[in-house]
């Protein structure tokens, strides 16, 4: 998703008071939050609470937490621009404009309320306008899996796993100890969601052989049972914290790879890695 924006204060959400008419141009974006929360997010996952806190507190630390009609499509650009400017890729803005357009709409349908959304209409660039993640050429994946192997500590595990599974980093960071199957015949990582990491899509479910350095890794891990999760630095009962996992682990690959290469660049190399060797895609 390009960078999280970690560094910004989220407001408090308030609960709106049914007992105190609504304005004109709706109750403010903070309120309206916590409203679209209480209707729709009953059963969902932890992360559809925390992406709509967190993707309506962008605009209220850009622009003040305003009625909800208040938001002109002017105020919408602006926070396009700023999200760009914090590199944020096309998808991840277009998720944080598509949270933003449902709370205000389902707020503006449940109150009757007439005034407009300044989401319901924004443009977004093209993604090939957004400069795409490299891939890491395989001599320097080499070298960083050397010197994983030298330093042997779960920061390190971690990237070996990465770097020849292509898994994404959460499915990574948020694996069970019991997802490691290194009895199998073919040693495998079983990629499933679990309830403090959920997967991206249906289809991400899938199970990845071990090879090279993410079979050295697993056996690492698996050689200090000391959690039930492969990485408890980043992972409990409650959540899986893979934002702080990717500022750690890309500042410290910074020196090692080229410039704009990030862990989730290990993903895009073993995609060419495969094709070069015309692995069939259905692998």
């Amino acid at each position: 998703m390009g960078i999280r924006l970690q560094k910004i204060d989220i407001p408090k959400i308030a609960i709106i008071n049914a007992s105190e008419p609504v304005p004109e141009n709706g109750p403010p974006l903070s309120q309206a939050t916590q409203f679209y929360l209480n209707l729709k997010g009953t059963g969902k996952s932890k992360t559809f609470k925390q992406a709509a806190i967190r993707n309506s507190g962008y605009l209220i630390n850009l622009l003040g937490d305003r009625s909800i009609g208040e938001y002109s499509t002017a105020d919408a650009g602006k926070l396009r621009t700023w999200l760009l400017d914090k590199e944020l890729s096309i998808a991840s803005i277009r998720r944080v404009f598509g949270t933003i357009r449902s709370i205000i709409n389902l707020t503006i349908s449940e109150y009757g309320l007439s005034c407009n959304n300044g989401f319901s209409r924004i443009y977004m660039p093209d993604e090939t306008r957004v400069k795409s993640r490299k891939s890491i050429p395989v001599p320097d994946i080499l070298k960083v899996q050397s010197i994983c192997r030298e330093m042997d500590d779960d920061l390190r595990w971690l990237i070996g796993l990465v770097s020849d599974t292509g898994a994404r980093l959460a499915e990574i960071a948020g694996l069970a100890m019991s997802d490691i199957k290194l009895e199998a015949p073919l040693p495998y990582i079983q990629i499933k969601p679990h309830s403090w990491r959920p997967l991206k899509t249906k289809s991400s479910s899938r199970m990845v052989p071990l090879i090279g350095a993410a079979l050295w890794s697993a056996k690492r891990i698996k050689s200090s049972p000391d959690s039930v999760f492969a990485f408890p630095r980043y992972s409990n009962e409650e959540r899986c914290n893979a934002n702080s996992a990717s500022a750690a682990l890309n500042k410290w690959l910074k020196p090692y790879v080229p410039e704009q290469c990030v862990i989730h660049s290990f993903r895009h190399s073993l995609r060419d890695r495969l094709r070069a060797v015309e692995c069939p895609s259905s692998l």
